[in-house]
């Protein structure tokens, strides 16, 4: 006897919750799915969760929605995924921020190694350097040339404290030891306007949102800091090109959701992602984004989670960024 159960009606019980869970995950979702986004409208990982709720929404029939709760670097919307009903409803969309903020913030409202189920690592941008064509520069090495000339003149955008962007400008006056004032705006698509109206000169932005505008003239890309040149900007030196080597910095994309979210509609999730993202045409769409396609499952993202925490924290402390 298993209480007052025979061990055969316990294991007809334990085959029928299968059952009964095998089903829902099969009904969902029946009602909408919240993809929440820590940033304002217009950043890499707004563009990103637009496309994928598009495409989730067509394969699964259901309907997924982008919620923006932006603030803090992201930690708000990070916090309010953590917090959520882990029932399928409520998924997150976040970037680098989310292994960067532990070693940057005092506090984050949410625990890495713990409130989170990892789903799929969608993708990853380098940055960019840019400047607005008034500015007169062209390079890496005129924006420096520049900034010794006349220190504490230039102010530099970014999509918010911590994200790789900010970063990579911290790493580029640590390395050159000049001086650029940094200007956090609430998302990489706020930072970027702020160069087009010469608000701040200069910024340092995750790709994306970048992209359309350096492609029609309006802003000048100075260097990329991805490994290789970005196809769609060939004549864009890379900053390890650009006579820094190992000044390579990303920003990944990630999909998740809160921990302890049924098994089975996380499983139909990662499938579903995967084969979205394995759709060349979609893959193409993407790029033209200014994202590289990674499609890494849960195990792949989690590593990639473990790598990344380290690796910020010892820039940031490099740095000398002080915790905010």
């Amino acid at each position: 006897m298993i209480g007052n159960f025979t061990r055969r009606e316990a294991l007809l019980t334990a085959a029928g919750l299968i059952v009964v869970r095998s089903a829902r995950a099969a009904g969902y979702p029946e009602r909408p799915v919240k993809i929440v986004v820590p940033f304002a409208p217009g950043g890499p990982s707004d563009i990103m969760a637009r496309v994928m709720a598009g495409y989730l929404s067509s394969r699964t029939g259901g309907s997924f929605v982008v919620e923006n709760h932006g603030g803090a670097g992201g930690n708000i919307g990070a916090g309010v995924a953590a917090r959520a009903t882990p029932d399928g409803y409520t998924l997150l969309i976040h970037s680098s921020p989310l292994v960067v903020n532990p070693s940057l913030y005092k506090k984050v409202p949410y625990d890495i190694t713990k409130d989170f189920a990892p789903l799929v690592e969608l993708g990853t941008s380098p940055n960019v350097f840019v400047a607005n064509p008034a500015f007169g520069i062209k390079s890496i090495a005129d924006l420096v040339a520049r900034a010794k000339a006349d220190p504490k003149s230039i102010s530099y955008a970014s999509g918010g404290i911590g994200t790789p962007a900010h970063l990579s400008g911290e790493l580029l006056k640590l390395k050159e030891g000049i001086e650029m004032t940094h200007v956090p705006y609430a998302s990489g698509g706020l930072g970027m306007q702020a160069v087009l109206q010469n608000t701040t000169p200069v910024a340092a932005l995750s790709l994306p949102p970048a992209l359309p505008m350096i492609k029609a003239g309006q802003l000048v890309a100075l260097a990329v800091t991805g490994k290789t040149r970005w196809p769609e900007l060939p004549q864009t030196p890379t900053m390890v090109e650009a006579g820094y080597p190992g000044f390579v910095t990303d920003n990944f994309q990630v999909f998740l959701a809160p921990a302890k979210t049924p098994q089975a509609i996380v499983d139909l999730l990662v499938k579903t992602t995967l084969e979205i993202l394995h759709d060349p045409k979609i893959a193409q769409q993407l790029l033209a984004d200014g994202f590289e396609v990674i499609a890494n499952g849960p195990a792949g993202l989690q590593k990639r989670i473990d790598d990344d925490v380290p690796m910020w924290r010892d820039l940031i402390e490099k740095s000398g960024l002080e915790k905010v």
